[in-house]
């Protein structure tokens, strides 16, 4: 097999680990709380500190990432993340784990901004970049889904620990395979500037929006710290504009912003996250506490969806050369809404095989957002892929968090009305949970008006030569590929 591909399985398993460590400490949250006598407060910190660093450092990794060699930060961040996994496993006390989660939220912002970066670097040709994305798309779709069930069958059946443990294999095989076929490629346009008032606003901001979508519910929307992270934010993200506006480096170039295909597709992106990733959380927890599923029988649901959209996100290239990537995206999106609407309708008497069609249809619309993926690429420079992949991560990462603060208030407002009305908790929850559901279906149709816009007459358009991971480049030609950064209205 040629080393490209061998790069790609590289790339697939640590996008594989990093999005399973995302979510398959959800489940096994019980377990862990009675082993480490962790409090309330300590037990949400292990699962907040991850995201926290996460998101709030992944411009950062992006950036790094162009400027020093997406391969170097790749292995970097890989055995950051492997350590942390296993220190995390081992770990005796609530205090431990949750600073080697800080250590693993570290490595995953050091290495996802890398890997669709290192796709565009590796694969020059079209048609096989199209196909390694939807493979990368496929394999974080598998992960997201497996999430669950490997957490509720570690949770059940061993250690709790084995939920860090299981990334130690895979790290080590990744970090092998990377070391042996993975080409290094980087941003020679910046000599090395790293942009450092950019690279600290983008992080403030990025954290203390991180920290007030995920304190605001228990500590208040209104309380002091919570308003005043809020607020930090705002002037932190305002800095940021300002600073890249007038830097000679931008780490994002705010032309980009003008560009119909960039602007509409993150706004595409975070209105699927919004809803989809917000609405994830609360579909667990509908499985197992209105519908009595076990965690694992509760993760297997999640596993059909995920097959679809690993089929689909194959398919969705090869069909939007065909019908427009317009088409293609905003179909997927309506799919996606008509699946939630369908899961709407289920009441306390909904069974496995009553779950599937909508399971499905949300399953088949996700795997068709690919070419979005694609577009969102195409309007930056092949050498500043790692931001572009930060970027389009970050967005994702946040509009999950806001989906699940917005959506969860939805939820509890009708929840709580429900129970003065004398409804049972489960009762109550449902219908919270049937809003919360009905908010995601506006928001991904929105999404689909949307992305027909933006995309529209993309296939139209040149996309910036790719330049490959082990070509000289001069700074002759990347000026000319950042002049290609501005997409026709």
């Amino acid at each position: 097999m040629p080393r490209r591909w061998w790069t790609l399985v590289a790339v697939a398993l640590a996008t594989f680990m990093s999005y399973l460590d995302n979510n398959v400490i959800n489940v096994a949250i019980p377990t862990i709380q009675r082993s480490l006598h962790l409090s309330v407060a300590g037990l949400e910190w292990v699962v907040s500190s991850y995201i926290l660093m996460f998101a709030g450092l992944l411009l950062v990794g992006g950036r790094l990432a162009d400027v020093y060699g997406r391969r170097r930060l790749f292995l970097i961040g890989i055995s950051v993340f492997t350590l942390a996994s296993l220190a995390a496993g081992l770990a005796g006390s609530g205090g431990v784990l949750i600073g080697f989660r800080v250590l693993q939220g570290l490595g995953a912002a050091l290495v996802v901004p890398t890997t669709l970066a290192i796709i565009v670097a590796t694969f020059d040709d079209v048609r096989e970049r199209t196909t390694a994305v939807g493979a990368w798309t496929a394999i974080g779709a598998l992960a997201l889904a497996l999430g669950p069930l490997v957490g509720g069958f570690i949770s059940q059946h061993l250690h709790w620990g084995w939920i860090f443990f299981i990334n130690v294999p895979v790290g080590m095989i990744a970090l092998v395979i990377a070391a042996v076929s993975m080409r290094e490629s980087v941003d020679d346009s910046v000599v090395r500037s790293l942009d450092l008032p950019g690279l600290a606003t983008s992080a403030i901001a990025l954290f203390s929006l991180t920290y007030a979508l995920i304190e605001g519910h228990d500590r208040g929307w209104t309380a002091p710290l919570i308003l005043g992270a809020f607020a930090v934010s705002a002037a932190a993200a305002a800095a940021f504009g300002a600073i890249e506006s007038r830097s000679s480096h931008p780490m994002v170039a705010m032309s980009l912003f003008r560009s119909r295909v960039f602007s509409g597709g993150i706004a595409t992106m975070m209105l699927w996250a919004f809803g989809i990733f917000g609405i994830y959380f609360f579909t667990s927890l509908y499985l197992q506490d209105v519908l009595g599923f076990s965690p694992t029988t509760a993760g297997l649901a999640f596993v059909p969806m995920a097959l679809c959209m690993a089929v689909f996100a194959g398919a969705g290239g090869p069909i939007a050369a065909r019908v427009g990537a317009h088409r293609t995206v905003a179909f997927g999106l309506v799919l996606v809404a008509a699946g939630v609407y369908l899961v709407s309708l289920l009441g306390q008497g909904a069974t496995f095989a009553g779950l599937m069609p909508g399971f499905l249809l949300v399953g088949v619309g996700s795997g068709l957002n690919v070419p979005l993926t694609d577009a969102l690429l195409r309007t930056m420079p092949p050498q500043r892929a790692g931001i572009a992949s930060a970027v389009l991560n970050a967005s994702r990462e946040v509009s999950g968090l806001l989906g699940i603060t917005v959506i969860g208030a939805v939820l509890r407002s009708r929840q709580g009305v429900a129970l003065q009305h004398g409804a049972t908790p489960a009762g109550a929850f449902l219908d919270g949970y049937q809003g919360g559901l009905l908010v995601t279906v506006a928001l991904v149709a929105a999404g689909a008006v949307v992305s027909f816009v933006a995309l529209r007459g993309l296939t139209r358009q040149a996309a910036p030569a790719p330049v490959s991971a082990d070509r000289e480049r001069t700074p002759e030609t990347n000026r000319g590929l950042a002049g290609l950064t501005s997409v026709s209205k």
